[in-house]
C-alpha cells in the first residue's frame, strides 16, 4: 500500500518565535482574527531574569493588544536617568518626570522579562484562531505564489509535519533561522567590547544609587537602575584580558556591585556577558516572508529601545497583513511595512550608537574634554533643555509611506497624541484609542468628521469610525452613544483636555484620519472629508471581494471600543 498522505495544516501566518515581539505580534493579529501558529522551539518561556526598556510608544501598542493593564502592573518607572564622571559628579541629566511626549503613558519604564513574556503568553488564550506550539522548531520553507510551506520539527520525538501559510513572520532573534532560511544578510558591526550584565534582586534599603545611572568611567563604564519588583540590573564593561568565566565569579560580582547595592543583601539571578551589535538586514521581505524585531535589526542598548524597535515592527506590520488577508487592500499595502519602519530604527541606532561613543570613552584625557565639553554646552539653555527633556529621542514618524501624499507633510506622518476623552459609554476620562476601535478614524470638530451624503460613497468600503469631537468641559452624559453611520460608525467624544483641539488648530485644519497603528494618514480642509476618503481607498488598492467581513470589524471589540 502506498504512504498515507501526510496532513498539511494550514493557517493564514506563522509567527516563527515567541519572545515578546513574536506573542506581542500574535496578539495583535489574533486581536483582528487571523488564524495563526506561533511556533518557538524552546519548550519553556525562555525570558531571562533582566529588567526591558518600555518606552510610551511600546506601552501604546500594549495597549492596542489589550495587555497594557497586565504589562504595567510590576512596572517600574524612571523618572530620572543621570550620566556621571567616574567621581560621581553629573555631567548630564534626563529628567523623564518632567517629559509627555502625548502618548498617554510615562516615557520610560522597566519591565522584568519573565513575566512579561508570561503575560503576552496568556493573552493569546484568548483567541481560538491562535495555536502556540512550543518545543518545535523551523527546519525548512519554500515559497510559493500562494504561500509558504513550512517543514517544522519536534526537538523531543524530532518527528516533522508540514504547515501551510500565507504569510510568515521571522520573530526569531538574532541568530534568526527565518532569515538564514531566506538567504537574507546582515550589514553592520559589533561592539568591539564585552559587557557583564548582572541582574539580581535586592531589598529597597540595600540599594546604594537609586536612580538609574551611566557611569562614564573612561577606567570602565558602567550601568545602573533599579527594576521591576524588586530587581536590580548593571552592566559592565569589560578591560582587556578579562574573561567572561573570571568575571561571573562571586567574589568578582560582589566588588564590582557594591557602589550600588549591599552585596551581601544582592541575590544575583543572572551573570551574562554579552557583545553588543549595531546589525540591520539587507531586506526585511523576501516574497512572503517578513522579519521583525533582532531578526531585522539588532540596535546598540544605550537608549533601551531593541525590543521598543520590535514592538513598532509589530504594530506596523500586523494591521496591514489583517487588511491583506481580508481582502480589504492589495497585497502591495504590504511593501510599506519596511519602508516605514527602516528609516526609523536607523535613526535610534544612530542615536543609541552616538550616546554608546559618548558613554564609553576610554582615555583620560578623552573623558576630561568630553567632561567638560558637556559641562560648556548645558550652560545654554536651549540644550540643556534639549538633554533634560529627551529630545534627542528621534520622533515616531515616517518620511515615507501609506500617507496623503506619500510623505510626511506637517502632521501627517506623525503618531497622532493619545489625550484623555470621554464618551457617553464611558463618562470617566479615559485614553483616546479606546475610543476610535480597530481601525481607520476620522476626528474633527462638530460635524467636520463626517462625511456629507455626497462624499458617504468615498468610504463605504473602508473600516472607520468618524469621532465627532466636543470641546472640554462638555457633558459626556449628554452625548449620543456609539451607533451606526452609513455603515460606519460614529461616536461622540469630550476632548476632556483640549488636546486634539489644539492639534486641529495648530495643522489649520478641520480633521484628521488616523490608522489603525494612530499614525496620521491624512488631514482634512472644510468639505473634502470624501476627497480624503477616496484618496486612502486608492492607496489601499482595489483588492478582491471577500465573503468574509472585515477583519479590522471583527477585531474592533478587542482593539479599544
Amino acid at each position: 500500500m502506498p504512504p498515507a498522505e501526510e496532513k498539511v495544516y494550514d493557517v493564514d501566518v506563522a509567527v516563527i518565535g515567541c519572545g515578546p515581539v513574536g506573542a506581542l505580534t500574535a496578539n495583535l493579529l489574533g486581536a483582528r482574527g487571523v488564524r495563526t501558529l506561533v511556533i518557538e522551539r524552546n519548550p519553556a518561556p525562555h525570558g531571562r531574569p533582566r529588567a526591558l526598556p518600555c518606552d510610551d510608544e511600546a506601552l501604546r501598542i500594549y495597549q492596542q493588544a489589550g495587555l497594557v493593564e497586565q504589562v504595567s502592573r510590576d512596572m517600574h518607572p524612571v523618572p530620572v536617568v543621570e550620566y556621571v564622571n567616574r567621581g560621581g559628579r553629573a555631567l548630564a541629566t534626563v529628567a523623564l518626570a518632567e517629559v509627555d511626549f502625548g502618548l498617554g503613558h510615562p516615557p520610560l519604564s522597566f519591565v522584568d522579562q519573565r513575566p512579561l513574556e508570561q503575560t503576552l503568553r496568556a493573552g493569546l488564550g484568548r483567541f481560538d484562531q491562535v495555536a502556540l506550539s512550543l518545543g518545535v522548531e523551523l527546519v525548512a520553507l519554500r515559497q510559493d505564489t500562494e504561500g509558504v510551506t513550512l517543514v517544522l520539527r519536534d526537538m523531543i520525538t524530532l518527528e516533522s509535519r508540514t504547515v501551510r501559510a500565507r504569510y510568515v513572520l521571522g520573530c526569531d532573534g538574532a541568530r534568526s533561522t527565518t532569515r538564514a532560511a531566506t538567504g537574507i544578510a546582515l550589514a553592520g558591526s559589533s561592539y568591539a567590547e564585552p559587557w557583564l550584565d548582572i541582574s539580581g534582586d535586592v531589598a529597597p534599603d540595600a540599594i546604594r544609587v537609586e536612580r538609574t545611572t551611566f557611569v562614564c568611567d573612561w577606567r570602565r563604564p558602567a550601568f545602573a537602575s533599579p527594576g521591576a519588583k524588586g530587581s536590580y540590573r548593571m552592566e559592565f564593561m569589560l578591560r582587556p584580558g578579562e574573561t567572561a568565566d573570571e568575571m561571573r565569579r562571586p567574589e568578582t560580582i560582589g566588588t564590582l556591585v557594591e557602589p550600588y547595592v549591599d552585596p551581601s543583601r544582592f541575590a544575583v539571578t543572572g551573570a551574562v556577558v554579552n557583545t553588543y551589535h549595531h546589525f540591520v538586514a539587507r531586506q526585511w521581505r523576501v516574497g512572503r516572508v517578513f522579519l521583525l524585531g533582532d531578526a531585522a535589526h539588532q540596535i546598540p542598548p544605550f537608549m533601551g529601545q531593541g525590543l521598543c524597535s520590535g514592538l513598532r515592527d509589530a504594530a506596523n506590520l500586523s494591521w496591514k497583513l489583517a487588511l491583506v488577508l481580508a481582502g480589504d487592500a492589495d497585497p502591495t499595502l504590504l511593501e510599506t511595512y519596511e519602508i516605514e519602519r527602516r528609516p526609523h530604527t536607523a535613526a535610534m541606532a544612530r542615536t543609541s550608537a552616538r550616546l554608546g561613543r559618548l558613554f564609553q570613552v576610554r582615555s583620560r584625557s578623552a573623558a576630561w574634554l568630553r567632561d567638560n565639553a558637556l559641562g560648556v554646552l548645558q550652560t545654554v539653555p536651549r540644550i540643556r533643555r534639549f538633554v533634560r527633556h529627551f529630545e534627542f529621542k528621534p520622533l515616531p514618524a515616517h518620511p515615507t509611506g501609506l500617507m496623503a501624499g506619500g510623505r510626511r507633510d506637517g502632521g501627517v506622518g506623525t503618531m497622532f497624541p493619545q489625550p484623555r476623552v470621554a464618551t457617553a459609554a464611558m463618562p470617566a476620562p479615559h485614553l483616546l484609542d479606546e475610543a476610535l476601535g480597530a481601525g481607520f478614524a476620522v476626528l474633527g470638530l462638530g460635524g467636520a468628521a463626517e462625511p456629507s451624503r455626497g462624499e458617504w460613497g468615498e468610504w463605504r468600503e473602508l473600516a472607520v469610525r468618524f469621532a465627532v469631537v466636543h470641546q472640554a468641559g462638555t457633558a459626556p452624559d449628554g452625548l449620543p452613544p456609539v451607533r451606526g453611520y452609513g455603515g460606519a460608525e460614529r461616536v461622540d467624544l469630550v476632548d476632556v483636555d483640549g488636546t486634539i483641539s489644539a492639534w486641529l488648530r495648530r495643522h489649520r485644519v478641520e480633521a484628521v484620519v488616523l490608522r489603525p497603528d494612530r499614525f496620521v494618514y491624512g488631514v482634512v480642509a472644510a468639505g473634502e472629508t470624501g476627497r480624503v476618503g477616496h484618496a486612502l481607498a486608492a492607496a489601499l488598492g482595489t483588492p478582491q471581494a471577500s465573503t468574509r467581513p472585515s477583519v479590522l470589524a471583527r477585531g474592533a471589540g478587542l482593539i479599544g471600543g
